[in-house]
């Protein structure tokens, strides 16, 4: 990479659930000598339990604020790569927040590809627990469209599957 090329502070991976924020983002952080943030994780780390264990026990709600709360933390962090939560850029105005503290990428797929990766473990995935194949591809079809315009905010887009996703991000930074 050109050492005259100023990177972001903090990258923001947003994307539907199974994309590959995490896996991408780690890669990533590699890539560029960053460190790496899954703000799931670091939720699930910080309250003792599991994303499901959140969901079943207070709700979807307080698992939001939870998250919101944990991703205005991130300001402080120096070169980061921060995977977030599915629906993170939809509540309480954190895509503006995250375009505004450092740079968003969308990681971009289609159901079909979604599919391909969410539907072998969905009983770790609080929002697909209980569907079958049918039920989950209507679901991730009608959830991807309504979170498409907060996920269309960001600075950048990366369509997956892309054959370099390290060269494809790299090159928009």
């Amino acid at each position: 990479m050109d050492s005259s090329q100023t990177l972001p502070n903090r990258i923001y991976l947003v994307g539907m659930m199974g994309v590959g924020k995490s896996t991408l983002g780690k890669q990533l952080a590699n890539a560029l000598g960053y460190s790496f943030i899954d703000l799931d994780k670091q939720i699930t780390f910080l309250e003792g339990r599991s994303v499901q264990q959140i969901f079943d026990q207070e709700g979807e709600s307080y698992f939001r604020e939870a998250e919101h709360h944990i991703l205005h933390q991130t300001a402080t962090l120096n070169q980061t790569v921060i995977a977030t939560g599915g629906g993170t850029p939809c509540f309480f105005n954190n895509m503006e927040w995250m375009n505004k503290h450092g740079k968003s990428v969308y990681l971009e797929a289609n159901t079909a590809f979604i599919l391909s990766r969410v539907s072998h473990n969905t009983d770790k995935r609080p929002l697909l627990k209980g569907k079958q194949t049918g039920e989950l591809e209507t679901y991730i079809t009608h959830v991807l469209a309504q979170r498409e315009p907060f996920y269309s905010k960001a600075h950048h887009r990366v369509r997956l599957p892309v054959k370099s996703f390290l060269n494809a991000v790299i090159s928009i930074l």
